[in-house]
This record gives C-alpha cells, sequence and structure tokens, in this order.
C-alpha cells in the first residue's frame, strides 16, 4: 500500500476522500445509514430530511467534520472526524493534544470484496495522520460490536477502557501515527 496525492493505493484499487455535500450526498447517504448493516450507526428510523439536516449541522460544526469515501472515483464509504475535547467523548476522558475522533461506515453492497472494510479503515487513518497535527485517533465503538473492535485492532488501535455514553456502553480504543504504521505497513 502506498498514499498518493489522491489517496491511499491498495492491491483493492485507490482509496481517496472528498467534502461531503449534504444536500447533494443525503439520498446516498440515506440508503447508507439506514440499511440494516449501519445498526451500529444509530440512523436506522431516519428519513431522508433526517439526514440532509444530521450532515448540514454536522457542516456547521467546527469541531465535527464529514467526507464521503471514494473507491476508484465511486463514493463507497463515510468518514467523520471530530474533536474529542468538544464533541462525542466530552468530559468522558481526557483528552491530549493532537487527538482525532472518528467514525467511518462502509456503503452496503451486493458484491463485498475481500478485504474491503479493512482497506477503507486502513484509507480514514492515512487521511487522517496526513494531518501533520494529528497524532492520536480515538474510537468508541460499541462494546457489543466484536467485529468492528477485531478491525481497529487490525489497523494498531489498543482498547483502553469501557466508558458509559448516553447512547451506548462504548470501548475507549487509541491509535498513535506509529501504531498504525506498525500495524499496516503504511508510511505516515
Amino acid at each position: 500500500m502506498s498514499t498518493t496525492e489522491t489517496g491511499l493505493r491498495t492491491a483493492l484499487g485507490t482509496f481517496g476522500v472528498r467534502p461531503l455535500d449534504p444536500l447533494k450526498d443525503a439520498e446516498l447517504l440515506h440508503g447508507w445509514v439506514t440499511h440494516p448493516k449501519a445498526a451500529f450507526w444509530m440512523m436506522q428510523d431516519a428519513g431522508p430530511a433526517d439526514v440532509e439536516r444530521e450532515y448540514l449541522r454536522i457542516a456547521a460544526d467546527e469541531h465535527h467534520h464529514a467526507l464521503l469515501g471514494l473507491h476508484d472515483g465511486t463514493p463507497a464509504f463515510l468518514m467523520e472526524t471530530y474533536d474529542p475535547a468538544h464533541r462525542e467523548l466530552a468530559g468522558l476522558y481526557e483528552p491530549e493534544s493532537g487527538d482525532v475522533g472518528m467514525h467511518f461506515l462502509v456503503a452496503p453492497t451486493g458484491t463485498p470484496l475481500h478485504g474491503f472494510t479493512r482497506a477503507v479503515i486502513t484509507a480514514v487513518l492515512a487521511h487522517i495522520f496526513d494531518d501533520p497535527a494529528a497524532l492520536r485517533v480515538v474510537v468508541e465503538p460499541d462494546v457489543s460490536n466484536k467485529a468492528v473492535q477485531a478491525l481497529n485492532e487490525a489497523v494498531g488501535f489498543v482498547p483502553v477502557r469501557e466508558i458509559d455514553k448516553p447512547e451506548k456502553k462504548a470501548l475507549l480504543s487509541f491509535c498513535t501515527r506509529q501504531q498504525f504504521a506498525a500495524a499496516t505497513g503504511v508510511s505516515v
């Protein structure tokens, strides 16, 4: 794998991101966030207007950002970053300078590619660590979501402890730039 100006090049193709346009992308995102496999995204009952409103809210938030992920130029995943000192984890742990919170969601597909989700999370982290100010990525998956926890560990995340969030019991986990590079071989 290697990083390029357009993203992360892997055996499965090139993964990149572009800014999400809530007005243009809401209909596409609605199909993704309400798909049964996206239950942990917690938008199962959202209508198209709810999705548009949520991503307009994020677009207006200086501490929260959403990007549309591309696989060989085609929308294939959603990526969100946030400042954990101000959103999601505010008051639930002691954030350090350089911490970046992250969520990602892979679009549903009828033709899954083996290793695709791992390539996506690798591309997401490579994009985050492309910013020299990002020193550690913080995630808080549901404690019952064992699949994403295994994926997180495969790219360098280390579980720290369980935390109680209003909507779930979560497994607080960290991944430094060095842990990511050691786990994936991607130089960042």
